[in-house]
């Protein structure tokens, strides 16, 4: 059973393990073009439940989860012949054979006597007649939403053999008013867009926010009185405070992987270089040192190298340097300039913003530079950040003249575009890990 609190950083995670572990029903998600999965989701069964809706909703936020990630086609309620009302009982798989259903999700969500709900599920193969897996989940009531990201992930899992990314969340630059008076405040939600909660005012100027992999801090550039400054914000308490007093600009602050340093760029005359600051001792480490304009940088996941951007060849490029500083590598070697490179959690390649004839692509290459692939194109694409399983990116597209940026995913594969719904115009945005 696993016991889930409120906040987003609270929960014991101990699964119910599957009795079928080896069955066969298995989605290839790292082929090119994948067929997706038809799978029946009937309403949760709701059992004396202050919220008659919450049963049905778990159902939708999971099938709305599934369908996002372009790997399964739910299929229409209305062709459903079974109708389930005790998931306890094993269902007709000849009924849902007869739909072409290839898995099918049975649940309940039901008050406890201390208050509390409880969430069960079972996961079925229905050509094999056996269940995949099954668990339960004990929660506040007001955070059934957070209990169906949990349940999409271990869907996502158990038929994909790859982690979930559905209960994570992203932090945002919120932008609203006239163009030429854009407020802009940091906001943060569920990934799906669900739950918007501001984490600034708009007092200031903010700009690319990201998230610590460790704690539920992130790590942003604030332009208040005098020069910009790299701020930590924790998201619990809402207390921020300045990483460092630096003369000049710091630009693209970002996590190492362990959360202990932030590494950035900081501009000093016509040129900039990448220095990381140690959040314990306030030390601080030149890690370039060229009459070029170094920035953007980003850590592999193990924390052995770093990826950036540099026009020290004559134009913006991708370089790749050990993390202690040294020689670095460029990487890319395609038409255009390339910008914001942003290395996988997967650590097996580094996505990227590409400008060519006017036009800004997303894409990714291997580590080496290798393998290259764009994965949209439009105007104005920039700024992709990972969902933690490495299989999404998010980005955001700003179309140009009285418009303003939206915040769109697409996967690896580039063949599952989705634009992401945000209360105004959006920009920057940095998907955190799962949550805990």
């Amino acid at each position: 059973m696993i016991a889930l609190g409120a906040g987003a950083a609270v929960g014991v995670l101990a699964g119910l393990s599957s009795r079928s572990a080896h069955a066969v029903l298995r989605l290839d998600v790292t082929q090119g073009n994948v067929q997706q999965l038809p799978i029946a989701l009937p309403d949760f069964v709701g059992v004396g439940l202050p919220d008659p809706g919450a049963a049905r909703g778990v159902t939708q936020i999971i099938a709305a989860n599934l369908q996002r990630s372009g790997l399964f086609a739910p299929i229409d309620p209305a062709a459903y012949i079974e109708k389930i009302s005790n998931i306890d009982t094993q269902p007709r798989f000849p009924d849902w054979r007869a739909i072409n259903a290839q898995a099918l999700v049975t649940g309940k969500l039901s008050r406890m006597q201390d208050g509390r709900l409880g969430a069960d599920f079972h996961l079925w193969d229905v050509f094999a007649g056996q269940r995949l897996d099954g668990k339960q989940y004990q929660t506040p009531p007001d955070n059934w939403r957070r209990v169906a990201h949990i349940i999409s992930d271990a869907i996502y899992e158990r038929l994909t053999g790859e982690m979930g990314y559905f209960d994570s969340r992203i932090v945002f630059v919120d932008e609203s008013g006239p163009k030429e008076r854009r407020v802009k405040r940091l906001a943060i939600m569920d990934q799906d867009g669900a739950n918007v909660k501001y984490l600034t005012r708009g007092d200031d100027l903010v700009l690319t926010p990201r998230f610590s992999p460790k704690t539920q801090e992130i790590t942003y550039m604030s332009y208040g009185p005098g020069s910009p400054r790299v701020f930590l914000f924790n998201i619990e308490t809402g207390q921020r405070e300045i990483v460092g007093n630096f003369p000049g600009m710091t630009f693209a602050p970002r996590f190492s992987p362990d959360g202990q340093r932030v590494i950035m760029s900081l501009q000093q005359g016509g040129n900039a270089n990448i220095f990381v600051m140690d959040l314990r001792s306030k030390a601080t480490t030149r890690l370039t040192d060229t009459a070029a304009i170094d920035t953007s940088p980003s850590y592999a996941p193990d924390g052995g190298r770093i990826c950036f951007e540099s026009d020290r060849g004559g134009r913006q490029q991708i370089y790749v340097m050990a993390a202690a500083g040294g020689a670095a590598q460029r990487v890319s070697f395609g038409e255009g300039s390339y910008s914001t490179p942003v290395w996988s959690p997967r650590g097996d390649a580094i996505a990227f913003t590409r400008q060519y004839q006017g036009r800004f692509s997303i894409g990714t290459m291997r580590p080496d530079g290798s393998g290259e692939r764009i994965l949209t194109e439009g105007f104005h694409n920039e700024g992709p950040t990972w969902s933690p399983n490495g299989r999404v990116l998010m980005f955001f597209r700003d179309p140009g003249g009285n418009a303003g940026p939206t915040l769109h995913t697409v996967d690896v594969t580039g063949r599952n575009e989705q634009r992401v719904p945000t209360p105004s115009y959006a920009s920057d945005p940095a998907w955190s890990p799962l949550l805990s």
